[in-house]
């Protein structure tokens, strides 16, 4: 049986996640993909690392880093969002449909990167990789940019 303040630190995560996962909304299940997208993605890196003898902990640091801000990437397309949505309606200079775009595009864009990252982190190990999946993988990363691109056509 639980003590009690194992009891209490679990409500409090529980409560703390809820809390997370309500404010995310629509974008908590691509941020959750995302997150473990990095850390398979960091897995798989450091263990080509290790199978390429090339395995450094400034590199392995330098890596923690670059997902850290992928993180605070995602934030910034959230900002944006809510900058666009919330500021410029306010003052009534324009109101639109959505509340959510950049922040789950950014994190989409992410998700893909890692994607390409993790299969040449397992090409690098040696494991065969399907061909169609490489190439639905970099397809997508075109079809994303080509999105972003055109909205943001659209809003100068």
């Amino acid at each position: 049986m639980l003590q009690t303040d194992e009891r209490s630190l679990q409500v409090i995560f529980s409560a703390a996640l809820a809390a997370l996962i309500s404010y995310l909304g629509v974008v908590a299940i691509p941020v959750t993909v995302l997150m473990a997208a990095m850390i398979i993605d960091y897995v798989t890196g450091m263990a080509a690392a290790w199978h390429n003898k090339k395995l450094s902990s400034k590199k392995g640091l330098s890596g923690i880093i670059k997902k850290i801000s992928y993180l605070a990437l995602v934030c910034v397309g959230m900002g944006v969002d809510w900058l666009i949505y919330s500021g410029l309606k306010q003052v009534g200079i324009i109101d639109l449909n959505y509340t959510i775009f950049f922040g789950l595009l950014v994190t989409i864009w992410l998700i893909i990167n890692e994607l390409i990252s993790i299969l040449e982190n397992l090409g690098s190990i040696g494991v065969p990789l399907p061909m169609f999946l490489i190439k639905i993988v970099k397809r997508l990363k075109v079809t994303t940019e080509n999105i972003t691109e055109s909205e943001s056509e659209k809003h100068d």
